[in-house]
C-alpha cells in the first residue's frame, strides 16, 4: 500500500535512538523529508549519516526539548529548511519514573510542555499543508497502573488526553491528531535492555506479563506511526493507538 507519504516534510523529537530514530527511517524510507532533534550533536551528526540513502532528505540539530526557546528555534528552523511541516511526531520522555518533586517537574517539562510547545511552534506550518497530521507518542503506563504509575504516567495519560482535545479542535481546520502508546519496547541502549542488566527480576516479570512472549520493536511502533501520520488515515483523528501484543488488559470503549 502506498501511503501517500512521499514529498511530506517531518518534524520528530528525539531521533537518534529507539522509537524516535526508527520514525525517522521509516517516514524518510517512504520519501519524508525530516527534521529531528536530540541533546547529543555527536549523536544527532551520526544518525543524519546513516540516513543518507534514504528517499527522503534527513537533517538533525542538537535541541533539549526541555528548554522551549530552543525547542521553538529548532521547529522554526526546519520549517524554513523544509518549505514547510505537515507531519509533527512529538516523541521525547523524560523517563521520569521517581515519584519526587524533581521527577514530576523534569516528567512535565520534557513530556507534557515539549509536547505542547512543539505543536504550538509547528502550528503555523500545519495550518497551511495539505496533508497535516500530528502524532503523539505515549505510552501503556497511561492506561494501567504499573510501576511507572509517578509522574511517567501520569503525564503520558495528560499527551493521550491532549491529544485527543487537539483532535476535536482542530478538525475544522483538517488538522488530524492521534497518539500512539507503545508496550514495553526493547532496543540495545534503551531502558528495558538497561532493566535487563540492573534488575533482571523485573524485566523477567515484565516479559512473563506480555502473552507474546516478547517485548516489542522501535519499527513496530514506528509503522503504526507511519499509517496515522499518512494521508491514507486521512479520517482517523482522536484515536490512541495501542501497540503493545495484547499486553495490557483494559478495553478501549
Amino acid at each position: 500500500m502506498d501511503l501517500g507519504l512521499k514529498g511530506l516534510n517531518a518534524v520528530v523529537t528525539g531521533g537518534t535512538k529507539g522509537i524516535g530514530r526508527a520514525v525517522v527511517e521509516v517516514l524518510a524510507a517512504e520519501g519524508v523529508n525530516v527534521s529531528f532533534c536530540a541533546r547529543n550533536a555527536e549523536a544527532v551528526a551520526q544518525a543524519v549519516a546513516d540516513c543518507g540513502s534514504y528517499a527522503g532528505k534527513v537533517t538533525g540539530s542538537a535541541a533539549d526539548v526541555g528548554d522551549g526557546p530552543a525547542l521553538q528555534a529548532w521547529v522554526r528552523g526546519g520549517a524554513a529548511a523544509m518549505g514547510g511541516i505537515d507531519i509533527v511526531v512529538a516523541n521525547v520522555s523524560a523517563l521520569a519514573i521517581a515519584n519526587d518533586e524533581a521527577a514530576w517537574q523534569r516528567g512535565f517539562g520534557v513530556d507534557m510542555m515539549g509536547t505542547v510547545r512543539l505543536v504550538d511552534a509547528a502550528m503555523p506550518s500545519l495550518e497551511r499543508s495539505k496533508h497535516p497530521a500530528i502524532v503523539t507518542i505515549s505510552s501503556v503506563s497511561a492506561r494501567e497502573i504499573d510501576f511507572a504509575s509517578g509522574p511517567y504516567g501520569a503525564f503520558k495519560a495528560a499527551i493521550v488526553h491532549y491529544t485527543q482535545g487537539l483532535a476535536f479542535h482542530l478538525a475544522g481546520k483538517g488538522i488530524r491528531a492521534n497518539t500512539v502508546s507503545p508496550g514495553n519496547t526493547y532496543f540495545p541502549g534503551g531502558v528495558w535492555e538497561q532493566i535487563q542488566n540492573g534488575n533482571p527480576e523485573l524485566y523477567a516479570e515484565a516479559l512473563g506479563l506480555n502473552p507474546t512472549g516478547r517485548m516489542g520493536t522501535p519499527q513496530e511502533i514506528a509503522n503504526a506511526v507511519a499509517f496515522l501520520a499518512s494521508p491514507v488515515a486521512s479520517f482517523v483523528t482522536g484515536t490512541n493507538l495501542v501497540v503493545d501484543g495484547a499486553l495490557t488488559r483494559g478495553v478501549q470503549l
